[in-house]
């Protein structure tokens, strides 16, 4: 075995053409865009390489066949987040072989330690927890878009090579048209009777204030928070106008008190549906593909709704904000798909897990953020819970 650094077109082909041979008898696979996965390791798209820096491998055989690939980074926003300074591996794909897992893990393993780490999280992404984050350890159907589907042995490889439970990741599911709590109708009733208050669906043809009404909740709500970073407007803009062809008004609901926005409970179409039939590419016929099978899927009864991020600004949490959202996007919510599926929630975050087992979800997948510290004498704490 020996390990490549990708550093050449034929060696990027390889890393991203790996994992179509080996998932071929796994059904619910489906491939992510190359592109999505290429701005990781771009210095020019990726802003996280102005400070931090990223390495990727591929491992072949002695034939020259590849039989596992991997990265890892260190990201200077977080690596001193915890009592360890932390880097990160992943898009982690290797065949079923201790011995080759092994010399992954040890290519990340050293790297980081030249870097000055003492301890690597993984499988995760050179960026945001959005996407590309965690292990799939149950739940093996079809992925959501911006998440990997993984085999079952990958969790034995992990733990095997000393990866401890860092946080666990639920995603969950619920079909839309199940009642709600009668707490929440109760408490959604009342702030309903406040005329400070009002819910409105974003207008596609606003995208600046769409941009300055998500950023106001999003940094109060998320940002700084949890490990998740603050954003900039000039980084909601360019996200806002690269989902721009596939948001849906309807689905981007928010609050408002005195006309400042409060929460927001912003859904999507569940784009794997459409991507699973571009298998990785958005080249020219790629997007004519994507157009055709978004006007084929979207009109149909096999669309599938995925709530990206539901948030509300501290001072008004407790209020009953949320179920009063809730109440007013309920049928919306229902004449659009008959199920939904939600954006992964932590363990550590137990008023988020009560918040949607109160809209009747249940976890349908499980990922797993693990943690190896290099030291084996040093003691292991897991992440630390949202009180």
């Amino acid at each position: 075995m020996h390990l490549l650094e990708v550093t050449s077109p034929a060696t990027v082909s390889e890393f991203l053409n790996f994992p179509t041979g080996l998932y071929q008898d796994h059904p619910h696979w489906i491939r992510p865009l190359d592109n999505d996965i290429e701005q990781v390791f771009d210095p020019t798209k990726n802003p996280n390489f102005k400070t931090g820096k990223a390495i990727r491998w591929i491992l072949q055989n002695a034939q020259g066949q590849t039989i596992g690939r991997v990265a890892a980074f260190v990201n200077e926003k977080t690596k001193n987040a915890s009592e360890y300074v932390t880097g990160g591996m992943g898009f982690f794909e290797c065949i079923n072989d201790q011995t080759a897992a092994f010399t992954l893990f040890d290519a990340c393993k050293n790297w980081l330690q030249a870097q000055g780490m003492e301890a690597m999280d993984g499988p995760i992404n050179f960026g945001e927890r959005d996407r590309f984050w965690g292990l799939l350890v149950d739940g093996f159907t079809e992925p959501n878009y911006g998440m990997f589907y993984h085999p079952p042995y990958y969790k034995d490889l992990f733990e095997a090579y000393g990866f401890q439970v860092y946080f666990k990741q639920y995603t969950y599911k619920r079909p839309t048209g199940a009642p709600l709590h009668p707490k929440i109708i109760e408490r959604g009733a009342l702030l309903a009777q406040d005329p400070n208050y009002r819910v409105a669906h974003a207008s596609k043809k606003n995208l600046e204030k769409l941009a300055q009404d998500f950023l106001e909740v999003y940094n109060k709500a998320w940002g700084g928070h949890s490990g998740v970073s603050s954003m900039t407007i000039e980084k909601v803009r360019k996200l806002m106008k690269n989902m721009k062809p596939i948001m849906d008004e309807k689905l981007l609901i928010f609050t408002y008190y005195q006309e400042k926005p409060v929460a927001f409970f912003i859904m999507l179409p569940e784009l794997n549906q459409i991507f699973k039939h571009l298998h990785g590419k958005l080249d020219w016929w790629g997007k004519l593909k994507f157009l055709y099978y978004k006007w084929r899927i979207l009109r149909s009864n096999e669309r599938k709704l995925f709530g990206l991020i539901f948030g509300v600004v501290p001072e008004f949490q407790g209020k009953g904000v949320d179920a009063y959202m809730m109440t007013k996007s309920h049928q919306t919510v229902i004449d659009y798909a008959p199920e939904m599926e939600m954006n992964w929630v932590g363990d550590f975050n137990p008023k988020m897990m009560m918040v949607t087992r109160a809209l009747g979800a249940v976890i349908y997948k499980t990922h797993v953020t693990y943690r190896k510290i290099f030291d084996p004498s040093k003691p292991f704490t897991r992440y630390p819970i949202i009180r």
